[in-house]
């Protein structure tokens, strides 16, 4: 986000603390649905998108225009919150519909927060991310922007009924909708960053070719500890096509360790 955009953003997130500060975990799933709904409100409305971000307008004007939009449809937590976003500033329209939508989003992972499930709703993302790479049907059905939405969405569900957590579900929920524009696999791998961001950890995305013991584990995760200046959460994929060695990537950065990759360059060398 812009700095205008940031302060925006910064503005409704103080207000819905405030607002939400004593509230049990239902009361933050149910304000976050309420929020998301909002961003698929906004998503599939740009006309609406471009009247709560009008320039020729006040602040006010739009968040007052936003209220009656949603009178009696919304909690008043919700509606306060989105308001906020709507009385502030937004160079594009679409920026206002990912600051709702990252604002739902924060709102769940606030849920899961009280309700103690962080560490379970970080492991259960990746892992129906795994399943999701494992079954190429499924992983077209769920990418396919030609799908409508609620028909994946209530496939997830049936899917998953009664095997993950309300958070988890949601979320993946929101990588189907396409997490500010993406994919779905890459708006699933963003929530697993973004709910170990919460637990204040980066995500090591390691591949090996066969699963590593708890000793090698804990001796990974604290060399990345130490080189990222905090705690690690090692999401592992064993892929026995590598033969050996170890691929690890952090954010944008990539260490490639693998015999796959040694006998890829010593090819290349080769056939020079």
């Amino acid at each position: 986000m812009a700095t205008v955009n940031r302060e925006s953003y910064a503005a409704a997130v103080e207000k819905l603390t405030a607002d939400t500060r004593t509230a049990t975990a239902a009361q933050l799933a149910t304000t976050a649905d309420e929020i998301l709904s909002v961003a698929r409100l906004l998503r599939g409305q740009p006309r609406l998108r471009r009247a709560l971000t009008d320039p020729s307008r006040s602040g006010a004007d739009r968040a007052e225009l936003f209220r009656s939009l949603v009178a009696g449809k919304l909690g008043a937590t919700a509606v306060e919150a989105v308001a906020s976003l709507a009385a502030g500033r937004f160079s594009r329209p679409a920026e206002l519909l990912d600051a709702v939508e990252r604002l739902g989003v924060d709102t769940v992972l606030a849920a899961t927060e009280k309700a103690d499930e962080l560490a379970e709703v970080e492991d259960e993302l990746f892992r129906f991310g795994q399943v999701v790479s494992g079954d190429p049907e499924l992983a077209v059905t769920l990418s396919d922007p030609g799908a409508s939405i609620d028909r994946r969405v209530k496939l997830v569900r049936d899917l998953l009924k009664g095997k993950v957590r309300l958070g988890t579900g949601r979320l993946i929920e929101v990588a189907i909708e396409g997490l500010g524009g993406r994919g779905f696999e890459t708006s699933l791998s963003r929530l697993v960053e973004l709910t170990a961001a919460k637990r204040d950890r980066e995500v090591a995305y390691v591949t090996v070719a066969k699963l590593l013991d708890d000793a090698e584990e804990q001796r990974l995760a604290a060399k990345l500890s130490d080189i990222y200046g905090r705690q690690v959460s090692l999401k592992v994929d064993v892929d026995p096509s590598i033969i050996g060695g170890v691929s690890v990537r952090v954010g944008s950065d990539l260490y490639d360790g693998t015999i796959l990759r040694r006998l890829n360059e010593a090819r290349q060398a080769f056939a020079k």
